[in-house]
């Protein structure tokens, strides 16, 4: 069989031929537009060996710093406002419905259950108390009983649990009660830079950015028959607002953490959940 004569503007054409079997039909589509896309790139930018070869040792290094408590590709997704995107292509909130926001790199699972009140914050040097207090709703203002609030935020010196040992701090799951109403307690969030000891802190410091996301606390709220919420909620003048390292900042989710006479901080937001099914 002749070999075809390589061909530097038909190779793009040869690469999808090569995959026209593909049996999927989003897999056929989503490794066909990026084909075309990662060769457009390469011919917009020709990049010279040694570039493809530092861009390859770039993203093999990302992966090397991922582990079970950092994921640097989420980061770099983060980072590179690839998340947000993502984020608002999959949750458009109509009616009413609580704005979400990036998932972050610092999730994790089997968070320990707490019941309404109880505080997240275990230690002292955690932050300034704050006490959390809201409804839990759908777009018609009807109660959305027992839904479950996965929570979790930084401490006062910057960084997540995750980050300095294997013990869970500063993070837990509450149920709503029947009324949709909760309330618990943690710590006032404080700005803290994302993590930049690694590859995409190298990236962000060769673009001369800054690695700092604005004060924010974490919720995921989840109930039957409803669409999962990932979303902050950001404290009203905190530092970096305009200038967040992963673009997650929206004015919907921007409230007050207001320090109280007694020393604790105090906020107060109802979320509105959207059915199940909606874009």
């Amino acid at each position: 069989m002749a070999v075809r004569k390589f061909s530097e503007k038909k190779l793009t054409d040869a690469v999808l031929h090569s995959i026209r079997r593909t049996r999927n039909p989003r897999l056929k589509k989503v490794m066909s537009s990026f084909i075309r896309h990662l060769h457009s790139f390469v011919r917009d930018v020709k990049p010279t060996q040694e570039e493809w070869m530092r861009g390859i040792e770039f993203l093999t290094s990302t992966g090397h710093w991922c582990s079970g408590k950092r994921q640097e590709y989420i980061l770099l997704s983060d980072t590179l406002g690839v998340s947000m995107l993502v984020d608002a292509l999959n949750y458009q909130a109509k009616s009413g419905a609580t704005q979400s926001t990036v998932l972050g790199p610092f999730h994790r699972e089997k968070a320990p259950k707490y019941p309404l009140g109880a505080s997240i914050a275990k230690k002292k040097s955690d932050g300034v108390p704050c006490l959390v207090t809201g409804t839990i709703r759908d777009a018609k203002g009807r109660p959305v009983a027992g839904a479950k609030l996965d929570v979790w935020e930084a401490g006062a010196d910057g960084f997540y649990d995750s980050q300095k040992g294997d013990e869970m701090n500063l993070r837990g799951v509450f149920h709503a009660d029947a009324k949709g109403r909760f309330h618990f307690r943690c710590v006032r969030p404080e700005y803290y830079p994302v993590p930049n000891d690694g590859p995409v802190g190298k990236m962000l410091n060769a673009t001369g950015r800054h690695p700092m996301r604005p004060p924010h606390l974490h919720f995921w709220i989840t109930a039957k028959g409803y669409k999962p919420l990932i979303t902050h909620l950001f404290v009203k003048g905190g530092k970096y607002l305009d200038s967040d390292a992963v673009f997650g900042v929206k004015p919907e989710l921007i409230i007050d953490f207001r320090k109280g006479r007694d020393g604790v901080a105090k906020a107060n937001y109802d979320f509105v959940l959207m059915k199940a099914g909606r874009k």
